[in-house]
Protein backbone atom coordinates (compact mmCIF):
# COMPACT_ATOMS: atom_id res chain seq x y z
CA UNK A 1 0.00 0.00 0.00
CA UNK A 2 1.38 3.50 -1.31
CA UNK A 3 2.41 5.89 1.61
CA UNK A 4 2.08 9.62 1.63
CA UNK A 5 5.04 10.56 3.69
CA UNK A 6 6.52 14.11 2.05
CA UNK A 7 9.55 14.73 4.09
CA UNK A 8 10.21 18.74 4.64
CA UNK A 9 13.88 18.10 4.81
CA UNK A 10 14.61 17.33 0.58
CA UNK A 11 17.63 19.05 -0.86
CA UNK A 12 16.41 21.89 -2.58
CA UNK A 13 15.03 20.62 -6.35
CA UNK A 14 14.62 17.07 -5.36
CA UNK A 15 10.96 14.99 -5.34
CA UNK A 16 9.99 14.11 -2.24
CA UNK A 17 9.88 10.27 -1.43
CA UNK A 18 6.10 10.21 -1.55
CA UNK A 19 5.90 6.17 -1.40
CA UNK A 20 7.59 5.45 1.67
CA UNK A 21 8.12 6.61 5.14
CA UNK A 22 12.09 7.45 5.85
CA UNK A 23 12.15 9.98 9.04
CA UNK A 24 15.23 11.99 9.52
CA UNK A 25 15.34 11.26 13.33
CA UNK A 26 15.45 13.72 14.86
CA UNK A 27 15.91 11.87 18.46
CA UNK A 28 15.31 14.36 21.38
CA UNK A 29 12.17 15.09 22.97
CA UNK A 30 9.40 17.62 21.61
CA UNK A 31 10.52 21.25 21.46
CA UNK A 32 8.49 23.11 24.59
CA UNK A 33 6.70 25.23 22.28
CA UNK A 34 4.42 21.86 20.98
CA UNK A 35 3.78 21.33 24.62
CA UNK A 36 2.88 24.61 25.32
CA UNK A 37 0.35 24.83 22.06
CA UNK A 38 -1.18 21.63 22.84
CA UNK A 39 -2.15 22.83 26.83
CA UNK A 40 -3.54 25.83 24.89
CA UNK A 41 -5.72 23.61 22.84
CA UNK A 42 -6.49 21.33 25.60
CA UNK A 43 -8.06 24.25 27.67
CA UNK A 44 -9.81 25.54 25.11
CA UNK A 45 -11.66 22.31 24.18
CA UNK A 46 -12.43 21.81 27.69
CA UNK A 47 -14.32 24.96 27.97
CA UNK A 48 -16.05 23.89 24.33
CA UNK A 49 -16.72 20.53 24.99
CA UNK A 50 -18.22 21.27 27.92
CA UNK A 51 -21.07 23.06 26.28
CA UNK A 52 -20.89 21.07 22.77
CA UNK A 53 -21.91 18.30 25.15
CA UNK A 54 -25.01 19.54 25.82
CA UNK A 55 -26.22 21.69 23.19
CA UNK A 56 -27.17 19.07 20.84
CA UNK A 57 -29.89 17.97 23.45
CA UNK A 58 -30.24 21.62 24.62
CA UNK A 59 -31.82 22.54 21.38
CA UNK A 60 -33.78 19.47 20.60
CA UNK A 61 -35.28 19.26 24.03
CA UNK A 62 -35.16 22.93 25.49
CA UNK A 63 -35.24 25.01 22.64
CA UNK A 64 -37.91 22.40 20.38
CA UNK A 65 -35.22 22.23 17.18
CA UNK A 66 -35.27 19.47 14.68
CA UNK A 67 -32.04 17.30 14.47
CA UNK A 68 -31.93 18.56 10.52
CA UNK A 69 -31.75 21.52 12.41
CA UNK A 70 -28.81 20.34 14.50
CA UNK A 71 -27.24 18.90 11.45
CA UNK A 72 -27.47 22.62 9.96
CA UNK A 73 -26.44 24.29 13.02
CA UNK A 74 -23.31 22.32 13.33
CA UNK A 75 -22.73 21.91 9.82
CA UNK A 76 -22.34 25.67 9.33
CA UNK A 77 -20.49 26.48 12.61
CA UNK A 78 -17.67 24.09 11.19
CA UNK A 79 -17.73 25.39 7.60
CA UNK A 80 -17.59 28.84 9.38
CA UNK A 81 -14.62 27.87 10.69
CA UNK A 82 -13.01 26.46 7.54
CA UNK A 83 -13.81 29.06 5.20
CA UNK A 84 -12.32 31.26 8.33
CA UNK A 85 -9.34 29.28 8.53
CA UNK A 86 -7.88 30.06 4.62
CA UNK A 87 -7.74 33.64 5.24
CA UNK A 88 -6.14 33.67 8.45
CA UNK A 89 -3.54 31.13 7.23
CA UNK A 90 -2.76 33.45 4.16
CA UNK A 91 -2.56 36.26 6.27
CA UNK A 92 -0.04 34.57 8.33
CA UNK A 93 2.09 34.02 5.13
CA UNK A 94 1.83 37.27 4.36
CA UNK A 95 3.13 38.45 7.63
CA UNK A 96 5.35 35.64 8.42
CA UNK A 97 4.05 35.74 11.88
CA UNK A 98 1.55 32.95 13.67
CA UNK A 99 1.10 33.79 16.99
CA UNK A 100 -0.54 37.36 16.93
CA UNK A 101 -3.51 35.29 14.52
CA UNK A 102 -3.54 32.08 16.77
CA UNK A 103 -4.08 34.43 20.02
CA UNK A 104 -6.23 36.81 18.62
CA UNK A 105 -8.68 33.48 17.47
CA UNK A 106 -8.32 32.07 21.25
CA UNK A 107 -9.51 35.16 22.72
CA UNK A 108 -12.34 35.93 20.05
CA UNK A 109 -13.31 32.16 21.20
CA UNK A 110 -13.02 33.09 24.57
CA UNK A 111 -14.85 36.30 24.58
CA UNK A 112 -18.07 34.83 22.41
CA UNK A 113 -18.46 32.34 25.76
CA UNK A 114 -20.79 33.93 27.95
CA UNK A 115 -23.37 34.03 24.62
CA UNK A 116 -24.34 30.59 25.40
CA UNK A 117 -25.73 31.16 28.92
CA UNK A 118 -26.93 34.58 27.73
CA UNK A 119 -29.13 32.57 24.65
CA UNK A 120 -32.54 32.96 24.82
CA UNK A 121 -33.59 31.32 21.23
CA UNK A 122 -32.25 28.89 19.05
CA UNK A 123 -31.48 32.27 16.72
CA UNK A 124 -28.97 33.34 19.32
CA UNK A 125 -27.51 30.30 19.72
CA UNK A 126 -26.70 29.75 15.76
CA UNK A 127 -25.21 33.29 16.20
CA UNK A 128 -22.78 32.67 19.29
CA UNK A 129 -21.68 29.32 17.66
CA UNK A 130 -21.05 31.11 14.44
CA UNK A 131 -18.69 33.58 16.37
CA UNK A 132 -17.12 30.97 18.14
CA UNK A 133 -16.03 29.05 15.16
CA UNK A 134 -15.10 32.42 13.75
CA UNK A 135 -12.36 32.65 16.57
CA UNK A 136 -11.48 28.62 15.75
CA UNK A 137 -11.04 29.58 12.33
CA UNK A 138 -8.50 32.57 12.74
CA UNK A 139 -6.54 30.58 15.04
CA UNK A 140 -6.91 27.04 13.43
CA UNK A 141 -4.10 27.38 10.45
CA UNK A 142 -1.87 29.86 11.89
CA UNK A 143 -1.34 27.38 14.76
CA UNK A 144 -0.81 24.13 12.59
CA UNK A 145 1.63 26.40 10.69
CA UNK A 146 3.39 27.77 13.90
CA UNK A 147 3.66 24.30 14.72
CA UNK A 148 4.84 22.95 11.57
CA UNK A 149 7.76 25.61 12.11
CA UNK A 150 8.37 24.70 15.40
CA UNK A 151 8.25 20.87 15.04
CA UNK A 152 11.58 18.67 13.67
CA UNK A 153 11.22 17.14 10.25
CA UNK A 154 11.37 13.87 11.64
CA UNK A 155 8.57 14.65 14.39
CA UNK A 156 5.70 15.81 12.29
CA UNK A 157 3.73 12.95 13.10
CA UNK A 158 4.57 13.29 16.66
CA UNK A 159 4.13 16.78 17.13
CA UNK A 160 0.62 16.81 15.67
CA UNK A 161 -0.43 13.71 17.36
CA UNK A 162 0.65 15.01 21.00
CA UNK A 163 -1.00 18.23 20.26
CA UNK A 164 -4.14 16.16 19.28
CA UNK A 165 -4.14 14.25 22.62
CA UNK A 166 -3.77 17.13 24.45
CA UNK A 167 -6.40 18.53 22.61
CA UNK A 168 -8.76 15.61 22.75
CA UNK A 169 -7.70 15.06 26.63
CA UNK A 170 -10.02 18.32 26.88
CA UNK A 171 -12.51 17.30 25.12
CA UNK A 172 -13.17 14.43 27.81
CA UNK A 173 -12.51 16.44 30.66
CA UNK A 174 -15.21 19.38 29.05
CA UNK A 175 -18.20 16.38 29.38
CA UNK A 176 -16.87 15.09 32.63
CA UNK A 177 -17.28 18.23 34.14
CA UNK A 178 -20.50 18.61 32.48
CA UNK A 179 -21.57 15.57 34.03
CA UNK A 180 -20.60 16.73 37.27
CA UNK A 181 -22.22 19.90 37.30
CA UNK A 182 -25.55 18.63 35.55
CA UNK A 183 -25.97 16.31 38.69
CA UNK A 184 -25.04 18.97 41.19
CA UNK A 185 -27.34 21.02 39.32
CA UNK A 186 -30.29 19.09 38.95
CA UNK A 187 -29.48 19.37 34.79
CA UNK A 188 -29.10 23.06 35.22
CA UNK A 189 -27.84 23.89 31.41
CA UNK A 190 -26.80 27.30 31.90
CA UNK A 191 -25.10 26.76 34.69
CA UNK A 192 -22.59 24.34 33.03
CA UNK A 193 -22.01 26.92 30.08
CA UNK A 194 -21.24 29.76 32.38
CA UNK A 195 -18.60 27.32 33.71
CA UNK A 196 -17.14 26.76 30.65
CA UNK A 197 -16.24 30.75 30.29
CA UNK A 198 -13.10 30.24 32.65
CA UNK A 199 -11.05 27.45 30.86
CA UNK A 200 -11.66 29.33 27.85
CA UNK A 201 -9.50 32.53 29.05
CA UNK A 202 -6.69 30.57 30.77
CA UNK A 203 -6.55 29.50 27.45
CA UNK A 204 -6.02 32.75 26.06
CA UNK A 205 -3.61 33.49 28.48
CA UNK A 206 -1.53 30.51 28.06
CA UNK A 207 -1.15 31.28 24.21
CA UNK A 208 -0.56 34.80 25.00
CA UNK A 209 2.16 34.50 27.63
CA UNK A 210 3.71 31.11 27.19
CA UNK A 211 4.18 30.36 23.61
CA UNK A 212 7.21 31.89 21.77
CA UNK A 213 7.19 32.03 18.15
CA UNK A 214 10.48 31.07 16.21
CA UNK A 215 12.33 33.90 14.50
CA UNK A 216 11.62 33.90 10.89
CA UNK A 217 14.32 32.25 8.32
CA UNK A 218 16.31 35.47 6.93
CA UNK A 219 16.75 33.30 3.79
CA UNK A 220 12.65 32.58 3.58
CA UNK A 221 10.55 35.71 1.89
CA UNK A 222 7.04 36.06 3.23
CA UNK A 223 4.02 35.28 0.48
CA UNK A 224 3.35 37.87 -1.54
CA UNK A 225 0.08 37.01 -2.42
CA UNK A 226 -0.77 33.53 -1.14
CA UNK A 227 -4.26 33.31 -2.39
CA UNK A 228 -3.42 33.82 -6.01
CA UNK A 229 -3.12 30.87 -8.32
CA UNK A 230 0.77 31.14 -8.94
CA UNK A 231 0.87 29.54 -5.15
CA UNK A 232 -1.98 27.30 -5.91
CA UNK A 233 0.26 25.72 -8.06
CA UNK A 234 3.34 26.45 -6.00
CA UNK A 235 1.72 23.93 -3.75
CA UNK A 236 2.10 21.52 -5.86
CA UNK A 237 0.49 18.11 -6.81
CA UNK A 238 1.43 16.23 -4.16
CA UNK A 239 -0.44 18.66 -1.25
CA UNK A 240 -3.59 18.94 -3.67
CA UNK A 241 -4.03 14.87 -3.66
CA UNK A 242 -3.66 14.97 0.36
CA UNK A 243 -7.06 17.90 -0.05
CA UNK A 244 -8.41 15.50 -2.09
CA UNK A 245 -7.94 12.52 0.62
CA UNK A 246 -9.33 14.83 3.12
CA UNK A 247 -12.28 15.54 1.35
CA UNK A 248 -13.26 12.25 0.99
CA UNK A 249 -12.53 11.35 4.96
CA UNK A 250 -14.39 14.16 6.11
CA UNK A 251 -17.48 13.32 3.68
CA UNK A 252 -17.34 9.43 5.21
CA UNK A 253 -18.04 10.78 9.02
CA UNK A 254 -20.24 13.64 10.26
CA UNK A 255 -21.08 15.78 13.49
CA UNK A 256 -20.03 13.77 16.90
CA UNK A 257 -23.96 15.77 17.95
CA UNK A 258 -25.01 12.54 16.08
CA UNK A 259 -23.62 10.30 18.66
CA UNK A 260 -24.90 12.26 21.13
CA UNK A 261 -28.66 12.26 19.51
CA UNK A 262 -27.97 8.52 19.25
CA UNK A 263 -27.31 8.00 22.99
CA UNK A 264 -30.39 10.14 23.58
CA UNK A 265 -32.56 8.16 21.17
CA UNK A 266 -31.62 4.49 23.01
CA UNK A 267 -32.61 6.16 26.21
CA UNK A 268 -29.80 7.77 28.16
CA UNK A 269 -30.76 10.23 30.67
CA UNK A 270 -29.60 13.59 29.85
CA UNK A 271 -27.55 13.87 32.99
CA UNK A 272 -25.21 11.12 31.21
CA UNK A 273 -25.40 11.63 27.86
CA UNK A 274 -22.12 13.64 27.79
CA UNK A 275 -20.30 10.51 28.60
CA UNK A 276 -20.69 9.47 24.98
CA UNK A 277 -18.21 12.29 24.31
CA UNK A 278 -16.32 11.26 27.24
CA UNK A 279 -15.46 8.00 25.94
CA UNK A 280 -14.96 8.82 22.42
CA UNK A 281 -12.47 11.31 23.48
CA UNK A 282 -10.43 8.96 25.70
CA UNK A 283 -10.51 6.39 22.83
CA UNK A 284 -9.39 9.24 20.76
CA UNK A 285 -6.30 11.02 23.28
CA UNK A 286 -4.95 7.66 23.90
CA UNK A 287 -4.86 6.67 20.00
CA UNK A 288 -3.64 10.10 18.61
CA UNK A 289 -0.04 10.30 19.85
CA UNK A 290 1.07 6.92 19.31
CA UNK A 291 -0.57 7.06 15.80
CA UNK A 292 1.99 9.93 14.87
CA UNK A 293 4.69 8.62 16.79
CA UNK A 294 3.88 5.35 14.80
CA UNK A 295 3.38 7.32 11.35
CA UNK A 296 6.99 8.68 11.72
CA UNK A 297 8.37 5.18 11.29
CA UNK A 298 6.17 3.28 8.93
CA UNK A 299 3.75 3.94 6.25
CA UNK A 300 1.02 6.65 6.83
CA UNK A 301 -1.57 4.97 3.86
CA UNK A 302 -1.79 1.82 6.14
CA UNK A 303 -2.78 3.67 9.30
CA UNK A 304 -5.38 6.03 7.62
CA UNK A 305 -7.12 2.73 5.91
CA UNK A 306 -7.36 1.58 9.12
CA UNK A 307 -8.32 4.44 10.63
CA UNK A 308 -11.45 4.27 8.13
CA UNK A 309 -12.03 0.23 8.80
CA UNK A 310 -12.86 1.43 12.10
CA UNK A 311 -15.31 4.11 10.99
CA UNK A 312 -17.37 1.81 9.20
CA UNK A 313 -17.12 -0.58 12.10
CA UNK A 314 -18.48 2.15 14.18
CA UNK A 315 -21.20 3.36 11.72
CA UNK A 316 -22.25 -0.40 11.75
CA UNK A 317 -22.47 -0.76 15.77
CA UNK A 318 -24.31 2.44 16.22
CA UNK A 319 -26.30 1.01 13.03
CA UNK A 320 -27.50 -2.10 14.18
CA UNK A 321 -27.11 -2.40 17.74
CA UNK A 322 -29.37 -0.13 19.56
CA UNK A 323 -27.94 -0.88 23.33
CA UNK A 324 -25.85 0.82 25.69
CA UNK A 325 -23.25 -2.30 24.92
CA UNK A 326 -23.57 -1.30 21.26
CA UNK A 327 -23.31 2.48 21.59
CA UNK A 328 -20.30 1.78 23.68
CA UNK A 329 -18.48 -0.03 20.99
CA UNK A 330 -19.49 2.05 18.38
CA UNK A 331 -18.29 5.51 20.11
CA UNK A 332 -15.17 3.39 20.57
CA UNK A 333 -14.43 2.58 17.35
CA UNK A 334 -15.48 6.27 15.87
CA UNK A 335 -12.07 7.50 18.90
CA UNK A 336 -10.04 5.16 17.06
CA UNK A 337 -10.73 6.62 14.08
CA UNK A 338 -10.06 9.56 14.68
CA UNK A 339 -6.94 8.93 16.25
CA UNK A 340 -5.77 7.34 13.41
CA UNK A 341 -6.48 9.84 11.26
CA UNK A 342 -7.24 13.49 12.35
CA UNK A 343 -3.02 14.10 13.34
CA UNK A 344 -1.64 11.66 10.51
CA UNK A 345 -3.62 14.48 7.89
CA UNK A 346 -1.99 17.01 9.22
CA UNK A 347 1.55 15.89 9.30
CA UNK A 348 0.52 14.57 5.46
CA UNK A 349 -0.06 18.70 5.07
CA UNK A 350 3.09 19.93 6.56
CA UNK A 351 5.06 17.70 4.99
CA UNK A 352 3.70 18.28 1.82
CA UNK A 353 3.94 22.46 1.64
CA UNK A 354 6.36 24.72 1.23
CA UNK A 355 7.55 26.34 4.58
CA UNK A 356 6.38 30.18 3.52
CA UNK A 357 2.42 28.54 2.54
CA UNK A 358 1.74 26.61 5.24
CA UNK A 359 -0.13 28.51 6.67
CA UNK A 360 -2.58 28.77 3.33
CA UNK A 361 -1.98 25.47 2.79
CA UNK A 362 -3.73 24.32 5.95
CA UNK A 363 -6.13 27.06 5.22
CA UNK A 364 -7.00 25.50 2.08
CA UNK A 365 -6.99 22.17 3.49
CA UNK A 366 -9.34 23.06 6.42
CA UNK A 367 -11.71 24.97 4.13
CA UNK A 368 -12.67 22.34 1.90
CA UNK A 369 -13.27 19.77 4.38
CA UNK A 370 -14.97 22.16 6.48
CA UNK A 371 -17.33 21.64 3.01
CA UNK A 372 -17.15 18.42 3.48
CA UNK A 373 -18.48 18.03 6.89
CA UNK A 374 -21.20 21.20 6.09
CA UNK A 375 -22.48 18.53 3.20
CA UNK A 376 -21.95 15.59 5.46
CA UNK A 377 -23.66 16.49 8.19
CA UNK A 378 -26.92 18.16 6.89
CA UNK A 379 -27.38 14.68 4.65
CA UNK A 380 -26.96 13.14 8.23
CA UNK A 381 -29.52 15.64 9.70
CA UNK A 382 -31.92 14.76 6.90
CA UNK A 383 -31.77 11.00 6.98
CA UNK A 384 -32.32 10.78 10.60
CA UNK A 385 -35.62 12.91 10.01
CA UNK A 386 -36.73 10.44 7.24
CA UNK A 387 -35.73 7.28 8.28
CA UNK A 388 -33.55 7.13 11.75
CA UNK A 389 -30.41 6.59 13.40
CA UNK A 390 -30.20 3.96 11.29
CA UNK A 391 -30.48 5.38 8.29
CA UNK A 392 -28.08 7.89 9.09
CA UNK A 393 -25.16 5.53 10.17
CA UNK A 394 -25.96 2.88 7.60
CA UNK A 395 -25.44 5.63 4.77
CA UNK A 396 -22.02 6.56 7.14
CA UNK A 397 -20.92 3.21 6.78
CA UNK A 398 -21.63 3.04 2.62
CA UNK A 399 -19.32 6.36 2.97
CA UNK A 400 -16.68 5.03 4.99
CA UNK A 401 -16.89 2.05 2.64
CA UNK A 402 -15.84 4.04 -0.61
CA UNK A 403 -13.79 6.56 1.18
CA UNK A 404 -11.42 3.30 1.49
CA UNK A 405 -11.51 2.88 -1.81
CA UNK A 406 -10.99 6.29 -2.62
CA UNK A 407 -8.24 6.14 -0.32
CA UNK A 408 -6.37 3.13 -1.72
CA UNK A 409 -6.83 4.63 -5.42
CA UNK A 410 -5.15 7.94 -4.59
CA UNK A 411 -2.62 6.22 -2.90
CA UNK A 412 -2.21 4.04 -5.71
CA UNK A 413 -1.76 7.09 -8.09
CA UNK A 414 0.87 8.61 -5.85
CA UNK A 415 3.15 5.58 -5.83
CA UNK A 416 2.70 5.58 -9.61
CA UNK A 417 3.87 9.23 -10.32
CA UNK A 418 6.76 8.44 -8.13
CA UNK A 419 8.16 5.92 -10.11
Amino acid sequence: MAGFLLPGDEGEGEVPDVATTTPKAARGGLPRGIWVLGFVSMLMDVSSEMIHALLPVYLVTVLGASTLTVGFIEGIAEATASITKIFSGALSDWLGRRKLLAALGYGLAALTKPLFPLAPSVGWLVAARFIDRVGKGIRGAPRDALIADIAPAGLRGASFGLRQSLDTIGAFVGPLVAIGLMWWTADNFTLVFWAAVLPAFLSFGLIAFAVSEPEPDPSREPAKNPLNSAAMRQLGSVYWRVVAVGIVFTLARFSEAFLILRAQNIGLNAMWVPAVLVLMNITYALSAYPAGVLSDRINRTGLLALGLVFLAGADLALALLPSLAGLALGVVLWGLHMGLTQGLLSALVADAAPPNLRGTAFGYFNLFTGLALLTASVIAGALWDSYGPAGTFLAGLGFALVALVGLLTVGNGLAAEDK
